[in-house]
């Protein structure tokens, strides 16, 4: 009999691809923050790993018209349309950071468990 790791690392395991994906679409933002007309997006974490779990392939597909991909909204607009700002973005990367690695630390306490377990320990 398998072990099934979806079934064992229970929402940890999403929640790792949904940081991964955040990272990815807030790292743009950086990219991009001198790219005139660019919309600075975020991606709703609570709402894209929701709708991971309720998915029957309990996989993460994410493509920028989804629902979980949002433009954000500027404190201070500028003129040439790049709603970027650098302190929100980087603000948001470390936080984004710091969730990601607290998802890894369940994760990893979840297979230690499963490896005492298996070892009869």
């Amino acid at each position: 009999m398998g072990i099934d790791f979806g079934k064992a690392l229970g929402v940890h395991g999403q929640a790792l691809q949904a940081r991964a994906e955040r990272t990815r679409v807030i790292a743009e933002n950086i990219a991009n923050q001198s790219t005139p007309g660019y919309q600075a997006r975020d991606l709703d974490f609570s709402s894209t790993l929701r709708q991971a779990m309720n998915d029957d392939q309990g996989g993460l597909s994410l493509e920028s018209d989804e629902p979980g991909v949002l433009y954000r909204v500027p404190y201070h607009p500028t003129q040439d349309g790049n709603t970027v700002e650098l302190g929100v973005e980087q603000a948001a990367f470390s936080q984004n950071t710091s969730d990601f690695q607290v998802s890894l630390t369940f994760v990893n306490m979840k297979l230690k468990g499963l490896a005492k377990a298996i070892t009869g320990q």
